[in-house]
């Protein structure tokens, strides 16, 4: 039996992405396959065959890959419940759930505090803006390895400083671990700052857009009125939020936290101490790859984390 208690459950966000995300879990839950069903219905389009076959040249595209993994992460929550009933157990009561940026949508739909359908409409919205954000204002991303955030905080405001332009931490991944995002030439100055500096290792990503950095504010207003026309209630379980790292346990905390989120970085090393402070000892992820087991590991290499994208997964781990 799984003790609730100290277990959550966390939802990935870009990056995480692949071609036959969902297949199999949608082709042994019927539960699982409704979910499917059901955004291929909201969206007009047969978006459960772009989940299942791709091309990944079309999944890739933030318009897609959004929907893609908030989809598969509820489908795969549909699938643990109708796994449970099936061994007469309730359905899942984890003690905290989170996500990683796009996640975080995802984790709020599983905690009751968003319906799937207008939380899919968000969702849809959401990358749609970004889309749009990114081609007004272009830039990128990079992941920098083995710096501390301090040091690298201090090395975004010298790249701004020679530049005159934007470069932030956006994602605050695990000890060691950050993403930087900004415009194209002041981003590229962190990068040979970065190297002048004896990082590991710096690596220019492949996307193109500057996501949860200032480049978004042309498009953060007009989500913030997406946000606000949402339905959203009180979540039935703590969900921490990305842009505090703290519990958001009101409809207002939540409208707050997804309004600021497009421009606001995603500090994930302090969510996931939260989680654990409050006495999460067990961590599973709902998606594909597990990337989030990996950064989890490296923030508290005492906590247990796993990863369930398939049935072989989800019953090896109700088994254990």
């Amino acid at each position: 039996m799984i003790n609730w208690q100290t277990t959550a459950l966390v939802f990935p966000g870009q990056g995480s992405q692949a071609v036959g995300m969902g297949a199999e879990i949608a082709t042994q839950y019927p539960a699982a396959r409704e979910v499917f069903a059901q955004a291929d219905v909201q969206l007009g389009l047969p978006f459960s065959k772009l989940c299942f076959e791709g091309p990944a040249e079309q999944l890739d595209e933030t318009y897609n890959t959004q929907p893609a993994l908030f989809i598969t992460g509820i489908a795969l929550l549909a699938a643990l419940n109708a796994e449970l009933a099936a061994r007469g157990q309730s359905q899942a009561t984890p003690a905290n759930v989170a996500g990683h940026s796009l996640g975080e949508l995802t984790a709020l739909t599983a905690a009751g505090a968003m319906e799937f359908g207008p939380g899919l409409k968000l969702v849809r919205e959401r990358g749609r803006l970004m889309r749009e954000a990114g081609e007004k204002s272009p830039g990128a991303m990079a992941a920098i390895l083995g710096l501390d955030i301090v040091a690298l905080r201090q090395l975004c405001e010298d790249a701004c400083a020679a530049t005159g332009g934007i470069v932030v931490v956006a994602n605050d991944n695990c000890p060691g671990q950050t993403v930087i995002s900004g415009d194209d030439q002041t981003l590229d100055h962190a990068l040979t700052l970065a190297k002048e500096r004896g990082v590991k290792r710096a690596l220019k990503l492949a996307v193109s857009i500057a996501a949860h950095s200032p480049l978004m504010a042309t498009s953060q207003e007009e989500f913030r009125t997406a946000v606000k026309k949402t339905p959203i209630t009180v979540p039935a379980t703590p969900v921490i939020g990305n842009v505090s790292a703290a519990p958001l346990t009101t409809a207002d905390m939540i409208q707050d936290e997804l309004s600021a989120q497009l421009t606001s970085p995603v500090r994930w090393t302090e969510s996931v101490q939260a989680m654990v402070e409050a006495g999460i000892t067990h961590f599973v992820e709902l998606g594909p790859k597990a990337v989030l087991v990996g950064l989890i590991k490296r923030i508290n290499k005492e906590v247990t984390a796993i990863g369930i994208e398939n049935p072989a997964q989800l019953a090896a781990w109700l088994d254990s």
